[in-house]
């Protein structure tokens, strides 16, 4: 198809109806017209791209020249003008600032709070399985992660402000009705920033390194308004991608038993009742596959949206200033071109022996080039810990009943809770110390 001399992809003639899910209609699209197809979406042109060469043009190369697409919009008006939506020259200086509370080192400082976290559920679906009960594990591993994300930033300050975010883990709608009720908690964190100024208080935890952090070229501090969009926004996107990911990680590991039993093998070779610690997470490359394969499969961050702000080209395709580019990391996780049986539940594929020729954007789960999840070391020591903490010792049966089903809101999640029977795993190979 082209116009004049400008060449532009084909597409779909009928526009997306707001009525159908967007992801569907993505799909069943990209297996209609490809890799790169123009379409119609909420009143905008759009470029649905998942070409991979496209993907490091729009994401990594000619970054600059894309800004955050639509669909931020509606995140925005939950956290304001945080790092997630913010652009340019300000966006530059905040991730600057932000960036030293993540660094590996920092994490380290909070590995005994999420092995407590994790230890707690661990007891509390262990007294369960004694009483053959079962468990929503939607739920509790939701509470679990919020707890530690709160922890994380609050610090000692834990105590005062989690129950008025609970409502992060018992409400699962992301619309305007939300926002109303989540953004006044904003002057939560204002408070604790004020009575911390007061007392003169110098924290570790996460609000007390942004509280110290200063802008490289004017030596400021962020306003106090910034903050509360950066804190805001780090517990949204630190809680529910992560929750996503360790809930559905439970319920693929129920539907497979032979991965299960691999899990559980690799973990029987860790050190008897000694809780497990960043510098050992890379030896249990098979826990570590089982979590990649589930974030390929449903990436919690399952679309990205860009808007390009001068006209640019993809190869020979003209993209004119203004057009909205839509990647789908659920897209190209499935791509048959880029992953064989790209349907099944299959951690082998990560095996370092069968990753070498793959393209390392294959898979984005946490985004790609200088707009990269800030939070990607965090959150991958979060989902080992937990993993390893609770797959060592107890199954997970589901018995739900419910198919899955899934929810592309603003993250991809699970429509329906997780309801499964904790039953304690015996294996002797803990008291025989057996090698292989």
């Amino acid at each position: 198809m082209t116009t004049g001399f400008k060449l532009v992809p084909p597409g779909p003639a009928e526009k997306y109806k707001v009525s159908d899910s967007l992801l569907d209609w993505l799909m069943q699209n990209f297996e209609r017209f490809g890799s790169l197809y123009k379409a119609s979406i909420y009143g905008s042109n759009v470029y649905v791209v998942s070409e991979l060469q496209y993907v490091d043009h729009v994401l990594r190369k000619n970054w600059q020249n894309y800004k955050k697409g639509q669909a931020i919009k509606r995140v925005g008006l939950l956290l304001g003008n945080g790092l997630m939506t913010s652009e340019g020259e300000f966006w530059k200086n905040q991730r600057q600032m932000i960036q030293p509370a993540f660094h590996k080192e920092t994490v380290k400082t909070f590995t005994d709070l999420i092995v407590e976290a994790n230890r707690a559920l661990l007891a509390k679906w262990t007294h369960a399985a004694d009483e053959k009960r079962d468990v929503n594990v939607t739920d509790d591993v939701s509470t679990m992660i919020l707890e530690i994300v709160l922890r994380s930033i609050f610090g000692d300050d834990y105590e005062k402000i989690a129950k008025h975010f609970s409502v992060l883990s018992s409400e699962s709608a992301r619309n305007l009705q939300f926002a109303q009720t989540f953004r006044p908690l904003g002057r939560l964190v204002t408070e604790v920033v004020a009575e911390r100024r007061k007392r003169n208080i110098i924290s570790g935890d996460i609000l007390g390194l942004l509280m110290e952090a200063r802008d490289r070229e004017s030596g400021n501090a962020m306003t106090d308004h910034q903050l509360v969009s950066e804190i805001i926004t780090l517990i949204v996107a630190g809680h529910e991608t992560t929750a996503s990911t360790l809930n559905l990680t439970w319920y693929l590991l129920s539907q497979h038993s032979d991965v299960e039993e691999k899990l559980w093998n690799e973990l029987a070779q860790s050190p008897v009742d000694e809780p497990p610690q960043p510098d050992d997470l890379p030896k249990f490359t098979y826990t570590r596959q089982v979590l990649e394969e589930t974030m390929r499969l449903y990436p919690p961050g399952w679309l990205m949206t860009r808007c390009a702000i001068k006209d640019d080209l993809l190869s020979s395709y003209f993209v004119p200033a203004g057009t909205e580019i839509y990647i789908s990391p659920y897209i190209i996780h499935r791509h048959p071109a880029l992953w064989e049986a790209p349907d099944r539940f299959n951690p082998d594929r990560f095996d370092p022996s069968c990753s070498k020729e793959r393209h390392p954007l294959a898979m984005l789960p946490f985004s790609a080039g200088p707009r990269k999840c800030i939070g990607e070391t965090m959150a991958r020591v979060e989902m080992q810990i937990h993993l390893m903490t609770i797959g060592k010792y107890l199954r997970l049966r589901y018995i739900g009943g419910k198919p899955l089903e899934l929810e592309a809101g603003v993250n991809l999640r699970s429509k329906h809770d997780f309801t499964m029977m904790p039953e304690i795993k015996v294996n002797t190979s803990y008291l025989t110390q057996a090698s292989c």
